[in-house]
């Protein structure tokens, strides 16, 4: 198996069982604030979407590798991920998981998980962006659901104890996309504590 393959399908993994454990904790708080005007039951649904995706995607094959890599997929969906409709998929994702959302999000990502564990990153999917590789796909899935985990813990005042290997590959494309922006500096210079960053500034 290629090995950045089995890192990816690690990250990944690791990621859902992090999410999985902190949604554990919502109790009650379902209708708490999550993030930005998503509640907390938003807020999973929406990351409960990073699973949900792999399984729909995997279902269209694509015919061509249309875009090429995570940092191609994230540079490409700038404008949807900005539009009105990615809050209102988050609310519907969240009614979506029904009257036991731990659960319902519990069995999404065991079943997507065990989907991933029997590819082996070849696997031509149909993406909103494109035609992509699994391979190239499935880290902009870690990065979503290691840093809307990150969200969901603050929003319920838990560590936000983010396992090394999402860790690895979050923070790896988030490098990727301001090298790519030529938004370097400012990140190493908040980085190693020389000064704040800008305000509202963001690789995405």
């Amino acid at each position: 198996m290629d090995q950045s393959w089995e890192q990816s399908r690690v990250a990944f993994a690791d990621a859902a069982d992090w999410f999985v454990r902190t949604v554990a904790q919502v109790g009650d708080r379902w209708g708490e604030p999550g993030l930005g005007e998503w509640d907390v039951r938003a807020l999973v649904g929406h990351t409960s979407r990073s699973f949900l995706t792999v399984e729909a995607y995997l279902a269209q094959p694509a015919a061509a590798v249309e875009v090429a890599s995570a940092v191609g997929y994230y540079r490409a969906t700038r404008e949807i991920a900005a539009g009105p409709s990615v809050a209102e998929r988050g609310r519907e994702a969240g009614r979506a998981l029904g009257d036991d959302p731990a659960a319902a999000a519990g069995e999404i990502a065991t079943r997507v998980g065990a989907l991933v564990r029997r590819c082996d990153g070849t696997e031509l999917l149909t993406s909103v962006a494109g035609g992509m590789r699994l391979a190239d796909y499935l880290p902009t899935r870690t990065f979503e659901l290691t840093v809307h985990t990150a969200d969901l813990a603050v929003a319920l005042g838990v560590p936000a104890d983010v396992p090394a290997s999402a860790a690895r590959q979050t923070l790896g494309l988030v490098t990727a996309l301001a090298v790519e922006d030529g938004a370097a500096a400012p990140l190493l210079l908040a980085t190693t504590g020389r000064r704040p960053l800008p305000a509202g500034f963001s690789v995405l």
